[in-house]
């Protein structure tokens, strides 16, 4: 089996691996870039067979209207339809991709190669590694994963249940160098949230991803243990709606103390796409909250927004006391790099504004140092290779058996 890294071994984003027998080609993640100074895979000039998508994040996807659309890609279906809704919602068109959906724990073949998709826990639902055999050989691609979410069962399963003669293994290091101990585990988040809402007097802003349902199910748990009402958007309700399809337990629009507020760029979308909507915009009108509601008691509601809140934000800044924000994903974001992130800046300016009572509470949807130690020491495999990470000189120092492959050079697992 062939392996080149054609990006992961010295950046986090954009990973993409390309593995190869003598007869099949399969490309491992599709990912664009998080860096703007990092030059995207050129993967319209890669003859693969199939590509594996592990989850529904850009750096793990973004290039795949850059492939040849009768190239079959094979996700998880709860992953696909979260990007359509991006999509639809966003004004941009599907993707015309040959889309093929696997089942976690449930081997396919492609080619040479066979493959067993493992469901993990992540910050965006429908995660997953991959176990990848062919030539006699067995690769364990990690994906990106933690312990420390409401998903945390399946990387205990990992770790009891470990795979036998793993060769080699592509192991994520995006927490190398950083501390997850503020907030360990998402129960954290959900009790910072409590405390912040049970003392609030004016309303409180959830800054987070829609696509991250521990955080939409932490922001729910933590307003109905303080009262409040949860008020969501109407792209926020639809991915909830899409994840309500394989599990009940979360909530939506239609639940106890969750409204909904319709914004109107987005309530026009769904005007314009009601084959694809069906129902759903005539439902979520009978949830809706309405903005004179909001500002006649701004106290009894929280707001689950995205970086483009700060208008909503700055219109209950006078007259009820600070309005609570609560960060709740990367600080990096806020850092004035991410112009790509609407909002960011705007938002990173209410940490100094004295009408603005500026909360961060996020736990990682990576693992830190010890959970990639655990996984690695279960699995055992003969060669560990760093990925997703800016740091893979120093997995030496922490991991048995490491290998750092450069980016663009074949490897060869014999």
């Amino acid at each position: 089996m062939e392996i080149v890294v054609l990006k992961g071994n010295n950046e986090i984003g954009g990973t993409c691996i390309q593995l190869s027998t003598g007869s099949t080609t399969i490309l491992l993640d599709v990912g664009l870039p998080l860096s703007a100074t990092s030059v995207c895979v050129d993967v319209a000039t890669i003859n693969a067979d199939a590509v594996l998508v592990s989850h529904s994040h850009q750096d793990h996807f973004g290039l795949i209207d850059r492939l040849n659309p009768d190239t079959p890609v094979y996700m998880g279906e709860l992953g696909k339809n979260l990007i359509d809704a991006t999509h639809v919602l966003i004004g941009k068109k599907l993707h015309d991709n040959n889309f093929r959906f696997f089942n976690s724990w449930k081997p396919f073949h492609v080619g040479d190669f066979k493959i067993t998709p493992y469901l993990v826990d992540h910050s965006a639902i429908d995660a997953y590694a991959f176990l990848v055999e062919a030539d006699g050989k067995r690769l364990f691609y990690s994906g990106d994963f933690r312990s420390h979410g409401r998903k945390g069962k399946l990387f205990d399963n990992l770790v009891m249940h470990p795979l036998p003669d793993i060769d080699l293994m592509f192991l994520e290091g995006t927490m190398i160098h950083r501390s997850n101990d503020e907030f360990p585990t998402e129960s954290a988040v959900e009790k910072k949230m409590l405390d912040i809402l049970t003392q609030q007097k004016n309303i409180s802003f959830i800054i987070s991803s829609s696509q991250n349902i521990d955080r939409i199910v932490s922001a729910f748990k933590a307003c109905k243990k303080s009262g409040k009402t949860l008020v969501i958007d109407i792209y926020t309700a639809w991915v909830l709606e899409k994840v309500r399809e394989v599990s009940e337990n979360v909530p939506g629009m239609e639940w106890d103390n969750v409204r909904l507020y319709a914004d109107f760029s987005q309530d026009e979308k769904l005007k314009a796409n009601p084959d694809y909507f069906g129902d759903f915009r005539k439902r979520l009108y009978r949830h809706r909250v309405k903005w004179q509601e909001l500002t006649a008691n701004p106290s009894s509601f929280v707001y689950f927004g995205k970086m483009s809140s700060f208008r909503k934000i700055n219109a209950f800044r006078e007259g009820n006391g600070p309005v609570n924000i609560i960060y709740s994903q990367w600080q990096g974001y806020l850092d004035g790099k991410h112009s790509d992130y609407f909002g960011a800046d705007r938002i990173a300016e209410f940490r100094n504004d004295s009408e603005i009572n500026f909360v961060y509470a996020h736990t990682s949807g990576h693992a830190p140092l010890k959970d990639l130690q655990s996984l690695a020491k279960a699995l055992n495999p003969k060669i560990l290779v760093p990925i997703h990470t800016e740091y893979g000189e120093e997995f030496g120092k922490s991991f048995d058996n490491v290998m750092t492959l450069t980016d663009g050079v074949p490897f060869v697992l014999n």
